[in-house]
């Protein structure tokens, strides 16, 4: 298979779970997934059936010319060779630009047409509804058959969304492809030479643009890392003497110019709603939404900030005179290990109310609810993460005792992150997987059964965990994790660098590792995510980003630079004029 091209097959990328039916020799077969079945076939979809421990399995695979008229009934927008966005039209496939990996459709574009397919509509990618053919189609109610019940198939109503309504279908979703998987391992998840260097163009194909984002943006922050991280050893090896005292804040203001200088990010661009100026109730009513929305807002964050301040702080200060008091270094390294859990299983209550406060703010869009959701959860993690840490900075002034804070809070708590974003997933497939087992073995009656596995790979991808937050998968998938611990690794090295400049080593040691340890998760460890559509990192890029006096600081230097610049070329070019005009008086 080479998955999406003209040629060869093509990929399954598409399982719907069934559950699995055992027929009496003799008995009446159901007609409900056979007719599903075709229904498939007939849009022009390639079915295969798998018949596993527990469950059945239709994995579904698309030509490109099923993928291309779904395309264009879509109207889906693609980038042509010369250089417009224009709907698609399947007649005129060659002027529409292909993928860097030759296909003539995205990942994120596939997906919506396998949706657009499958369930016979589509909603959620320009905003409006499409009928497909996958649908009673006939002026008179059908009666299907299932496990001896009967249910009747309206006209006009999508086959798999009344399934599921049914509790027939059990699931439906994304397959990982083969080939491409195993070609990203062994070029991306398993390459540990290319310490940051990353297949993006590939990456991207495969998981989408939200994804791809992600690793190019934590690619290009492990190479901005790397030359503090030698200057910070180099400062740890090397004995400066009396110079010391001038070393350490010469090297952070050094790496504070830096951060302003290299990590540049582009701001978002903001959607801008246009009401109608003549209708004044409209405009009425839009602003008191408009302020209903805020007074939300405000009251949902006063709730955070005050939980924080009456629940958490207490908690965090009686951690850091615990430490303060404590003599032997193993109590301390034992009370940070307890803290840190405590931190974890505080942090995704505090998610969860996060979560259930947005639900009643009025957002214009799933966008602007998964950016307050970030900006409450940051906070939470925030406070938690370095009040500590600031108790030692501040009110005890011991930067010995501040350090060994912060090598134990960082060693421990990269180390635990990483131990429990992979050996959960694992652990999770590992016990579905010993469930099946063992409920099918009772199922044999106690039958001579030898040693059971799973011979299909689509029931092993139906195991496996989704990639989803800790807080909730309803506004933001499992990248919100990985960024929170890249956002909290940020501020650590940034505002305590003075006092532990070695920080730089471990958090580049931590992010080449991370780097693999996140695709090999990604193509190994969870199903294939369903790809979402990001131009920016979202709230995150105001979490990284530099202040605005700064930026606007840089706009009117480089303005400024422009400017001379241009004088110098006025005055070159004048000079120039003058000593022709003398050449040509002297000839």
């Amino acid at each position: 298979m080479n998955g999406h091209g003209e040629e060869g097959q093509s990929a399954f990328e598409m399982g719907v779970v069934v559950p699995r039916r055992v027929f009496k020799e003799g008995a009446e077969r159901d007609d409900c997934v056979e007719v599903l079945v075709d229904e498939f076939r007939k849009v022009g979809l390639i079915v295969d059936r798998v018949l596993g421990f527990q469950e059945e399995f239709l994995k579904l695979a698309s030509p490109l010319e099923t993928l291309g008229r779904a395309a264009a009934e879509l109207q889906l927008k693609k980038q042509t060779h010369i250089g417009m966005e224009l709907p698609f039209q399947w007649d005129e496939a060659q002027a529409f630009v292909r993928q860097p990996d030759g296909a003539l459709f995205s990942w994120c574009e596939r997906f919506h047409c396998y949706r657009h397919i499958i369930y016979g509509v589509f909603c959620s990618l320009n905003g409006f509804q499409l009928s497909y053919s996958q649908m009673n189609k006939g002026d008179s109610v059908l009666t299907l058959k299932y496990d001896s019940k009967e249910f009747h198939w309206e006209p006009g109503e999508p086959l798999l969304r009344k399934l599921e309504l049914e509790g027939i279908i059990k699931e439906v979703f994304p397959l990982h492809d083969e080939i491409k998987r195993n070609q990203l391992l062994r070029s991306w998840a398993l390459n540990g030479w290319d310490f940051t260097r990353q297949p993006i163009d590939e990456i991207y194909s495969y998981f989408g643009t939200k994804i791809a984002t992600y690793f190019a943006f934590l690619g290009m922050y492990t190479r901005w890392i790397l030359f503090p991280a030698v200057f910070g050893l180099m400062l740890q090896l090397v004995d400066f003497g009396s110079m010391q005292v001038l070393v350490l804040p010469t090297f952070f203001i050094s790496i504070i110019k830096m951060e302003w200088s290299s990590l540049q990010l582009q701001s978002p661009v903001e959607l801008i709603k246009k009401w109608g100026s003549d209708k004044t109730k409209e405009k009425e009513l839009f602003q008191r939404e408009e302020w209903a929305g805020r007074l939300r807002r405000f009251r949902n964050d006063a709730i955070i900030i005050l939980s924080i301040i009456c629940l958490q702080l207490p908690f965090e200060l009686a951690y850091a005179h615990l430490y303060e008091v404590i003599g032997s270094e193993l109590m301390k390294f034992g009370l940070t290990v307890v803290y840190l859990f405590a931190i974890q299983y505080f942090n995704k209550i505090g998610g969860k109310i996060s979560v259930y406060l947005i639900k009643y703010e009025n957002n214009e869009s799933t966008e602007y609810s998964a950016d307050s959701l970030i900006y409450k959860v940051f906070g939470l993690y925030f406070m938690q993460s370095y009040i500590g840490i600031f108790y030692h900075a501040l009110l005890h002034r011991n930067i010995l005792t501040l350090r060994r804070v912060l090598i134990q809070r960082q060693i421990v708590s990269e180390v635990l992150e990483n131990l429990m974003e992979n050996s959960f997933p694992f652990l999770k497939y590992s016990y579905k997987k010993y469930r099946a087992i063992r409920k099918k073995r009772k199922c044999e009656k106690g039958s001579l059964v030898g040693k059971m596995q799973f011979n299909f790979r689509v029931e092993k991808e139906y195991l496996k965990p989704s990639y989803s937050a800790s807080v909730g998968e309803e506004f933001e998938d499992g990248l919100f994790d990985d960024f929170l611990e890249l956002a909290l690794q940020f501020g650590m090295i940034m505002m305590f660098a003075c006092a532990f400049p070695l920080a730089f080593v471990f958090a580049a040691l931590n992010n080449f590792a991370e780097i693999r340890t996140d695709a090999l998760k990604l193509l190994a460890m969870f199903r294939r995510p369903i790809p979402r559509a990001a131009a920016t990192i979202g709230a995150w890029l105001n979490i990284f980003q530099e202040p605005a006096w700064v930026r606007a600081n840089r706009m009117k230097n480089a303005t400024q630079a422009q400017n001379v610049y241009s004088k110098q070329l006025l005055r070159s070019i004048s000079g120039n004029e003058k000593v022709f005009a003398s050449l040509e008086k002297i000839e």
